[in-house]
């Protein structure tokens, strides 16, 4: 089966799903979904800390528990559907990648609660943990890689010179191909994918050479 890798982008309450590939050497996407990880569009799920700055502590944080149960609860039979899916046409997924902010790590739950810039960043964080406890659970390994990085991390995955800049080209022409969406949504979420499946392509690699030289030792 070919490898292939899993990007997402995060938003309250969903996530941008890219699944990128290799054929020949050069990337492909090859299924791109929108993900939602709350049932309908009440508050109390879009915005589980929004809604729990209303509450007393203990019962905010009750409700923020049952929001990531229910989240994920609803995370991994969609990404399990993809999976199997992919899986049916030759695919295998190796890995995932999860864009991150920038932020600092937050303070205990009363601090978030107390400053609305707090609450905003909170919401990010609760989204990508739903979306990194599901994918763990399917049993798919998963980094972060932080959105105002992924430039960077193109160049030390795939190194210096063309080889990175032409990578992110081809991404951004990919949506002439398949049709909207293909937005910064879509484009950063397959660029985090394809740094994902080379990282964990290479580390394969040395892991292979280092058990063959063992082998002969």
């Amino acid at each position: 089966m070919k490898p292939a890798a899993i990007g997402v982008r995060v938003h309250s309450g969903w996530g941008a799903v890219v699944v990128i590939s290799r054929d020949r050497g050069a990337e492909q996407a090859i299924d791109r979904r929108r993900v939602s990880v709350v049932e309908g569009k009440k508050l109390a799920a879009v915005q589980p800390f929004h809604f729990a700055a209303r509450l007393e502590l203990r019962a905010a944080e009750s409700h923020i528990r049952d929001c990531a149960a229910k989240s994920v609860h609803l995370a991994v039979p969609a990404l399990r559907d993809l999976v199997q899916s992919l899986q049916s046409h030759g695919y295998r997924i190796d890995c995932a990648a999860i864009l991150m902010s920038s932020g600092r790590p937050l303070p205990e739950l009363a601090k978030i609660l107390a400053a609305h810039p707090l609450i905003h960043t909170a919401e990010g964080e609760f989204f990508r943990q739903v979306f990194r406890d599901a994918l763990e659970q399917l049993r798919i390994p998963v980094t972060g890689i932080r959105e105002r990085d992924l430039s960077q991390e193109a160049v030390v995955v795939f190194g210096m010179g063309k080889a990175a800049a032409s990578l992110q080209s081809r991404i951004a022409a990919m949506g002439k191909i398949l049709g909207p969406p293909w937005t910064t949504d879509q484009k950063h979420a397959a660029l985090a994918a394809a740094i994902a499946l080379e990282s964990t392509r290479r580390q394969s690699q040395k892991k292979a050479a280092v058990d063959t030289s063992k082998s002969f030792a």
